[in-house]
């Protein structure tokens, strides 16, 4: 996709609730892009919104995109039943994980990580 163009942050905020956000949801449209394991309908629906063809709001609205995505968190939803106790708290200690370093990076950007 490089040669093609490819939305800013700022174009996210009008479903974005801050910058944050925007860039947050355009980090994640261009991971579900670049994924085959998500399938072909969501890849699609993730390069039209990065290229500007279709509107994240108009994306959440559509009937097709709407089908792939609930089919793809049933598959996450049986996944997630049929681990094992180990395996959940791994996914868990993943999660945690994530959930720190993101906040890390944000209190970073925001001039509140500096050390002195």
């Amino acid at each position: 996709m490089a040669s093609e163009y490819e939305i800013s942050d700022d174009e996210l905020l009008d479903t974005a609730d801050d910058p944050a956000q925007a860039a947050s949801l355009h980090k994640a449209l261009r991971t579900i892009a670049a994924n085959p394991s998500v399938g072909p309908q969501l890849q699609e629906m993730a390069k039209d919104i990065l290229s500007g063809r279709v509107g994240m709001r108009e994306a959440v609205q559509s009937e097709r995109y709407l089908s792939a995505i609930g089919a793809r968190l049933d598959d996450m939803r049986a996944a997630a039943e049929n681990m094992s106790p180990a395996e959940r708290e791994r996914s868990q200690a993943r999660a945690e994980k994530m959930i720190e370093e993101r906040e890390e990076r944000e209190r970073e950007a925001a001039g509140g990580g500096r050390r002195r």
